[in-house]
Order: structure tokens, then sequence, then C-alpha cells
């Protein structure tokens, strides 16, 4: 095996992997698309596996805003997802009328002082 043999090798690997990441995220979109009948979907399917590049190209073309729109939302949605559940554990699943009452709880046994129980109830209205 020669240079340009190992070259070509390099190249191929490249294009080929390249090809099953567009493969892969255009079934994760078409699954992702709530508005395609299901038809439409295994019809697409069919057509990836019979003329997988001519299909994936015109997949691309044909359906490429609605893919970055989906793509988008799904990654707004998992944002969400991540910062809602930041915050509850955050504050150990309290409402911030929780939080106020424990700190008053705290600041009548006398662990914290005034100021700390208004810092803490800053916080829990922030």
């Amino acid at each position: 095996m020669d240079f340009w043999d190992f070259f070509w090798l390099l190249i191929w690997s490249f294009v080929f992997i390249a090809y099953l990441m567009v493969l892969f995220q255009i079934l994760s979109d078409l699954f992702r698309d709530h508005t395609l009948n299901g038809w439409w979907k295994a019809l697409w399917i069919i057509a990836l596996v019979i003329f997988p590049f001519l299909t994936a190209l015109i997949y691309v073309i044909a359906r490429g805003k609605g893919m970055t729109e989906r793509q988008i939302a799904a990654a707004n949605a998992a944002k969400a997802q991540a910062d809602s559940y930041i915050r509850t554990v955050a504050t150990g699943g309290q409402s911030p009328a929780d939080q106020i009452a424990t700190a008053k709880s705290l600041l009548d046994a006398g662990t914290i002082t005034p100021d700390e129980f208004a810092s803490l109830k800053a916080k829990a209205l922030a």
C-alpha cells in the first residue's frame, strides 16, 4: 500500500462518515417532524435506502429550512428543560414562599442574622 492508496482511503473514509452523519440527521429530522404524515416518512426512508445520495441531496434541498427550525426548537426545548431542572435542584425543589419560610424559621431560631435573612429573602424573590 503506497501513499496515494492511503490518501484515497482517508478521503473516502471522510466522505463516508460525512454521509452517515447527514443520513442520521435526516432520519432524526424525519422522526422529529410531527407535521409530516407517517406514509411520507416511510416513503422518504424507502427512497433513502434505494437511492441514498440522491435522496439525501433532495431532502436537504427541499426540507433544509424546516430541518434548521426543528433543530433549533429541539435545542431550545432541551435548554429550557435543563434550566428548569437546575432551578429545582438549586432551590432544593422549594418554591420562593417555602424558601422564605425556611429562612424565617432559621431567623426565629437565632441561626441566622436579620441581614442574612434579608439576603436569603431577596435571593428567593429574584
